[in-house]
């Protein structure tokens, strides 16, 4: 077992279960304090998509990445639909209210479909664990602040934590996945780009200069480009 192998298994489901030990530990009454780490997944996710996955699925001039790209985009925008913005940040229940399967049910698949390439892609794991820290705070307010029982909400949080490595098994164990190496790529970086570009223009809103958010995002962009 490679240590590329072990990290795409090991880093999305750490990170997840780092963002809900987090969010367990602190429980602030709103999301707030969210700010500065989605800005920084937000220009993670952006600087591994732009530096690291992109110069690869535009180098085979046959192959047609920007209508898979767009495809990720169309994609991640039906997802998010369902999910009410869950994975940039947005947090809707009141509490009380059951968790709705259909929003389970789409982070669920997002994040295996976004688990799919991490085993031919070093830095996109590192963006994929960095990315979970803010969407394991969120889904554990979503989770936690139901009515749902307490055995069920654990249920729910520890299968989040399952998707994206079962994504990259997935890819390892299945021979045909592996012939799609790249369209898989770009139907993730497409997703990837709309919702980095999502969070980034969301931390900005009123326009306001903040030096905090542009040095936090400045060095997102150098850490990517470094990997």
């Amino acid at each position: 077992m490679t240590i590329l192998y072990s990290l795409g298994f090991i880093l999305p489901f750490i990170g997840a279960v780092l963002g809900m030990s987090i969010a367990y530990a602190v429980r602030p009454k709103t999301a707030d304090g969210l700010k500065l780490i989605l800005a920084f997944s937000g220009a993670f996710l952006l600087g591994i998509t732009i530096f690291h996955l992109m110069p690869e699925v535009f180098l085979d001039e046959e192959f047609e990445a920007g209508l898979w790209i767009v495809g990720g985009i169309v994609l991640q925008i039906l997802l998010e639909y369902l999910s009410q913005g869950a994975e940039h940040g947005h947090t809707h229940l009141k509490e009380n209210n059951l968790l709705p399967k259909v929003l389970f049910i789409s982070l669920c698949l997002h994040a295996f479909i976004e688990g799919l390439p991490l085993q031919q892609q070093p830095a996109l794991v590192w963006g994929i664990f960095i990315h979970k820290i803010p969407i394991g705070m969120v889904l554990f307010y979503l989770v936690w602040n139901t009515s749902n029982s307490k055995g069920i909400k654990i249920l729910f949080l520890f299968l989040f934590t399952l998707m994206s490595p079962l994504g990259s098994l997935a890819f390892f164990q299945f021979d045909f996945l592996k012939t799609l190496q790249l369209p898989i790529t770009a139907l993730v970086m497409g997703m990837l780009l709309h919702i980095a570009t999502t969070i980034l223009f969301e931390s900005n809103q009123g326009h306001a200069f903040n030096i905090r958010k542009l040095l936090t995002i400045l060095l997102a962009f150098t850490i990517s480009y470094l990997l």
